[in-house]
This record gives structure tokens, sequence and C-alpha cells, in this order.
């Protein structure tokens, strides 16, 4: 084991189960390890360097920010963050963002935001403050994240866990009309993912979609989108409601929308962006110009309709040859967020066996997941099936 194993493992908490790789440095869609092993990335650190390893054009706008001003906060105003605003939310059709570190952060906005509407509107007394959730979810790992977070998996050790939510069965519209009866004139917000990454990469239906918005309207419930693992391209357009046909009243976002540096934002419709007053929330590092930056050319390129068009192709090109390897079963998932049912073998186990080959996935649940960056070539895909198909069919 090598000596940085020995060092990490000496001083950081072990919260993660870690492979006995330590990546020193990558370029384009390929990793290299500090021992010089190369290996194809097909997961693009859970879906965040959207641009692959050290695009040149992203690696010049971070490395031009940090010379010229890293991080001031939030009292003050920054020309970075402004154009980063407003290039997301002409790119997304939104009114208002705000932005934090990370998924959970977004989340936690768009929870307090949408309490706060209803507050506003109905009054303390009303009590219209539940948040329904769907099962097999996941929205985060702060306390309240990990509340609205539909897994029971997850819910252990850390009671009392934040009162306010309500779980129901994904793709299940009778179970959503039987709670939203039962919680009548206490339900402040449905907050969905519309493809489940944590829960196995489930994708909701076009109907249950359809009805979560039919039904919130008839008692002006907010819609929240949860898009940090699929939005910014990720499925196949710059938000995932766009090719569901609908716009939720939030919208999160996080991963791949800084293209490596940490950002969260909660983009708001003209219906609530002004419910979040001065004081009722914040964030130290939220906005950062490094990450404004990076954003600025992610969503660049993201915003390109033929750039676009090319992940499609490319994701037609991955399901197709995922679907070519006798061991899948089944391949699940919108754009290049894919996951596959195997026949047999543990995707845990196939885990360690791609990494041996020089091949970097992911697992969710009892499936292997891919993430790959939106840049990757056909080549690539081409030679990290061959070493998945070698192992999956030996």
């Amino acid at each position: 084991m090598s000596k940085t194993i020995d060092k990490f493992n000496e001083h950081v908490m072990m919260t993660y189960g870690r492979l006995d790789i330590v990546l020193d440095n990558g370029e384009g869609r390929t990793a290299t390890a500090e021992d010089g092993k190369e290996y194809i990335d097909f997961g693009s650190g859970i879906g965040t360097n959207s641009l692959g390893y050290c695009d040149s054009e992203w690696a010049d706008a971070v490395c031009a920010q940090a010379r010229s001003i890293q991080h001031t906060s939030n009292y003050y105003y920054t020309k970075v963050q402004a154009e980063f605003a407003e290039k997301l939310c002409t790119a997304t059709g939104y009114s208002k963002v705000f932005f934090g570190n990370s998924g959970a952060e977004a989340n936690e906005c768009a929870i307090k935001l949408a309490r706060k509407y209803s507050f506003d509107k109905y009054g303390k007394d009303a009590g219209r403050n539940i948040i329904i959730t769907l099962v097999n979810s996941f929205h985060g790992r702060t306390i309240a994240t990990l509340s609205a977070t539909g897994q029971e998996v997850f819910h252990n050790y850390f009671f009392p866990f934040v009162p306010g939510f309500v779980n129901v069965e994904a793709n299940n519209t009778e179970d959503l009309k039987a709670k939203l009866a039962e919680n009548k004139g206490k339900v402040c917000a449905v907050m969905f993912e519309f493809v489940q990454g944590e829960g196995g990469v489930c994708p909701l239906t076009k109907e249950f979609v359809d009805a979560i918005f039919e039904e919130c309207a008839k008692d002006d419930i907010l819609t929240i989108a949860d898009e940090v693992q699929t939005g910014v391209g990720r499925t196949g357009a710059v938000l995932t409601s766009k090719l569901f046909g609908v716009k939720p009243n939030i919208t999160t976002l996080a991963k791949g929308l800084a293209g490596g540096v940490p950002v969260g934002a909660c983009l708001a419709d003209e219906k609530c962006c002004d419910v979040l007053t001065k004081s009722t929330h914040g964030s130290t590092f939220g906005g950062n110009p490094l990450a404004c930056a990076g954003g600025k050319v992610v969503l660049s390129k993201v915003s390109d309709p033929e750039f676009m068009a090319e992940v499609n192709r490319k994701a037609e090109y991955f399901r197709k040859k995922l679907a070519e390897i006798d061991e899948v079963e089944g391949v699940d998932g919108m754009g290049l967020m894919l996951g596959i049912r195997l026949k047999s073998k543990k995707a845990a186990d196939i885990l360690g066996e791609c990494a041996e080959k020089g091949l970097l996935i992911l697992t969710a649940k009892d499936k292997l997941r891919f993430l790959p960056p939106l840049t990757i070539t056909y080549e690539e895909i081409d030679k990290g099936m061959e070493i998945l198909k070698e192992i999956l069919d030996k």
C-alpha cells in the first residue's frame, strides 16, 4: 500500500469505502494514478467533471479568476457571480438563484424557501410546512436533507430527524393523492428527482410527473425538482424538466455545474424568487468566484444546441453498447446517466475488477452506474466497453 494511502487513513475520517487508487492528475477523460497507471473515467467524480479532467478553456478561466480574486464575502458584489447568475437564469428560464456549495446546500435552501413561502402567505398558525418526498429518493447528508431522503438505510444513528417530511411511492399516483388528502392544507411542497440516482438510476414516468404538477396546482403547493445529478446536460438537456415538459417552481443544481469546483444552486421562478429576504439564508462560500468562473464555461458548452445534440448521440451509442453485453439484463436511465441490471454478478465486485483493468465506474444499489464526462469520445466509450464486456462476460 502506498505511503499516501497510509497517511490518508491515519488522518482522514473513514467515511468512504475507497479503492486503493491514488489519483494524481488527469486529462480529458483519463485519470492517472501516482504509480503511472491510467484509467478511463466512466464516473466523472460522480457526475461532477462534466467536461472531463482539466478542460483547457475551463482551466484557463479558473486560473485567471484565481489570479484576480479568489474569494470575497457576500457582503460585496462580484462581476463573475453576476455574469454566472445571468447565464444560469437565461439557460434555465428561472428568475433568480441562490448559490451554495453543494447539492445538499441547494436542497436545504429549497426546503427553507418552500416553508417560508407558505409561512408568509398563510401564516404560522396554518402549519403548512410538510414537504412530500419520494420513497427511494436521496437529497443529501445534512440532517434536514437526510430527513427528506426516502431511504431507511440512511435513517440511523443521527436521531432525531427533522419533522415535516412525508414519503410517497415513486410512480404511484394514487399514493400521492392519498398522502396529499391526508395532509390537506398542511403541505407546502412536493420534492422529487426526475431520475433517482443514488436510489438505483430509476426514472419517474411522465404520467407521475404530470400528476405531481396537476395535484400541486390545485392547492398552491410548490414543486421542487432536485436536479443535483440530472441537471446541466447529464440527461440530454440543460434541465431534465424540459424533457418532461414541465417547469418546477424550484430547481436545485450542483455536481457538474462548475465542472469540478464545489457549487450548489437553488433556482426559483417568479412565484417564489423573492421569498428569501435579507438575513433569512446565507452561505460564506456560496457564489465563490472560482466556481462561478468554471460554471460560466460549463454553461457555455451545455447551452450550445450542437454540443447537446452530440451528448444525446453519444448517450444512445453508450446505451447500445451496454445492451450488447450478455450479462446485462437491462439498461435504465436517461442520457449519460445510466444504470445496468446484471443477470447474475454483483455490482460491487465488478467495480473493483474494472478498476484493476483501468476503468472507473460507479454503483447504485445493485446496479452498475455510469456518469461519464459529457465530452467523452466514441473511441473512449469503445475502449471502456471492451474492459467492461471482458469482465462481465467471462
